[in-house]
């Protein structure tokens, strides 16, 4: 399995992975011209991808869905809620829209996509485990808080994009209002680092080849914070790598 961060954060999200010939992007939260920039950088052509599968509703992943589709012909994947409650964030229509439900699995030739519904506060949101048959990559991000099986699921992957999103100290003293502070600390919200960092602790001496922590905030975080805290409270045991705001990641690979 390949992957490939495209763009991670309250700007846009997009993650690529590739498996057994199978090419995925997960969200269109950035524009289809960087999305066909930054896949060339990785040597990839947008018009390869089979499918765009969204996460949720939330601009940040939804808003360019139509764009991919209109543009390089790309079917998108969504729940039939995320579609409704999404459609103001992206505007045209898609000519090529399939629904799925959250907790069902998809089936691309030899790879499967398992929806996992999640907490966060969207119309229908899923996070999502990608397996070959031998390897399994989670993308878990808007996760809403820590829920019952996330630290199960996580012992059972080889790779995951975790959500990382902010350090408690930095958003509890920080500039936004206490409606928004509420927000992102609840049960709808995000993980913070060290709910992050725990739940990578929790895996212990697992099967995990690499973590790669996403959905950073820019006001209420660092990369460099979100890394530490994870080497703190979760040890060395695996490379930790940042998912970037503004452009793409390393090729990841899983064995």
């Amino acid at each position: 399995m390949i992957c490939c961060s495209l763009n991670s954060g309250s700007n846009g999200n997009c993650i690529y992975l590739e498996a057994e010939g199978v090419k995925l992007l997960f969200d269109a939260g950035i524009s289809g011209k960087r999305t066909a920039e930054r896949l060339a950088t990785c040597g990839r052509d947008v018009r390869d991808v089979q499918a765009v599968i969204i996460s949720h509703d939330h601009v940040d992943h939804i808003r360019c869905a139509g764009i991919l589709n209109r543009k390089f012909g790309l079917p998108v994947y969504m729940t039939r809620q995320t579609y409704l409650a999404g459609r103001r964030y992206a505007p045209g229509p898609i000519y090529d829209l399939r629904h799925f439900r959250p907790g069902e699995a998809l089936t691309f030739a030899s790879v499967t996509v398992q929806t996992v519904r999640t907490p966060h506060d969207g119309a229908e949101p899923v996070a999502f485990v990608i397996s070959d048959g031998y390897r399994r990559v989670g993308i878990l991000t808007d996760l809403g808080h820590v829920f019952r099986g996330l630290g199960e699921l996580l012992r059972k992957l080889d790779a995951v994009f975790l959500e990382s999103n902010y350090d408690p100290q930095m958003l509890a003293s920080g500039p936004y209002s206490q409606y928004l502070k509420r927000r992102i600390a609840g049960e709808g919200g995000h993980l913070s680092n060290v709910e992050s960092a725990e739940l990578v602790a929790g895996v212990g001496n697992g099967r995990l080849q690499w973590v790669a922590l996403s959905h950073l905030s820019q006001v209420n975080n660092t990369p460099e914070l979100a890394r530490r805290t994870h080497l703190e409270i979760a040890g060395g045991g695996c490379p930790i790598h940042v998912a970037g705001r503004h452009g793409p990641s390393e090729l990841l690979r899983v064995e």
